[in-house]
Parts: C-alpha cells; structure tokens; sequence
C-alpha cells in the first residue's frame, strides 16, 4: 500500500455533511478522484448505535467495490467490528499508543497542530498526520486557530517523514498552497460533500494538484 499516494484526495464525510443522500455523495466524490475516505459521524442529528454501524457499513461497500481505504474517526470500536481499514485520532481522543496497540497493523491517522504534537504522534505509532486547520473552516465547530500551510513547512523542517495532509477550509481554489507546502495530500469535507457536483468537485481538486 503506497500511503503518499492513497491520501492524494482524502474526503472525510458523515450524514450531517449533506444535503443529499451521503451514498450517492460517496460513490459519486470516488467517480471525481476520491482516493481515500474517512467515516466522521459527529455534530448534532448524527446517528448512533446500530444506525451509524449500518450507514457505516454501507459506506465502507462502497469504498470496498473502488479499492477506497476506508477509515473510521475516533470509533476505535467501531472501526475494529467493521473490520475498517484504519482509525483517525484527535488529540482529544483516545491516546495514540492505545489505539494503536487495539489496532494492531492498521492505518492510524493522528491530527497534529503543531511540531510538538506531530513529532509525539511519530513516535507513538501513527502512519500519518493530519494538520489544520490551513484556512478558516466552518465545518468543525471548534476549529482551533487557523494555521496556514506554513505549518507544513515547519513540520518538514523539524523532520517529519510522514505522510502529511492538510485539512481546514481547502477549497481547489487553495489547494495548490498546501501541496507546494509539502503535504503529500488534502482533507476535505464541506467542498465535496455540499457540492452540486461532488464528481465534478472532486475532479477540480485533482487537476488543480496537478499544477503544484
């Protein structure tokens, strides 16, 4: 598995990131360049208990019949029943070594917000790093204070190896920024999941990656 390579375009998605059915949202994002995607079912009207492990399940098909990795937020258990192909972890969540050691060999993603944190996330096991957020984002929240894709640089400079993917406000508009910066790829959710056209969106992305 080529772990640069798969996080080119990572789509991070749950039920309360669309105004359409979040399946046709998936298939049609994987269509446009998808190459990896992340199950994050949080905020209000999210579902829970069998109905998010069913939703889940359906989304993780649909990653399975495009050879999509398909990684679960937080939900280590969850992700460990589904058989996913990995975990992402915040630095709210649990600890980095514990899910590792509950995982085993699975893909595990860490969200770093500085070089401390990300150099913590490395020797504790993870396979890549998240870090945002490079532009103001009103997906999350509680988004912590806009980094920028200087962050990226830092990180790179401090000698994180890593495969890095920016998250935070991407749009293709301001994609390029973030690779040039030295990440290997970019998260998105709103772009992507609101979009009218999530295949043509999706699609943007990647040609405007290609530029950088």
């Amino acid at each position: 598995m080529n772990l640069k390579k798969l996080l080119k375009l990572y789509f991070i998605m749950g039920s309360t990131n669309c105004e359409r059915d979040p399946r046709d949202v998936l298939r049609e994002a994987i269509d446009g360049g998808v190459t990896f995607f992340q199950f994050r079912e949080k905020g209000k009207g999210s579902l829970t208990g069998e109905a998010k492990r069913e939703f889940a399940r359906e989304l993780q098909e649909i990653c399975g019949e495009n050879d999509v990795p398909f990684i679960v937020n937080d939900d280590v258990d969850l992700a460990l029943q589904l058989d996913a192909d990995g975990v992402h972890v915040g630095q709210d969540d649990e600890a980095v070594e514990q899910v590792r050691e509950k995982i085993g060999s699975k893909i595990l993603g860490v969200s770093a917000h500085n070089v401390e944190e990300a150099v913590e996330a490395v020797n504790k096991g993870a396979d890549y790093i998240g870090v945002g957020p490079m532009f103001s984002t009103e997906t999350k929240a509680d988004a912590r204070e806009v980094q920028g894709p200087r962050i990226i640089e830092e990180l790179r400079e401090a000698g994180i190896r890593l495969p890095i993917v920016g998250i935070g406000g991407i749009q293709a508009s301001n994609v390029t920024q973030v690779i040039k910066a030295g990440a290997e790829g970019v998260s998105v959710i709103s772009a992507i999941s609101y979009a009218s056209d999530p295949k043509q969106s999706a699609q943007e992305f990647i040609d405007k990656m290609k530029e950088s």
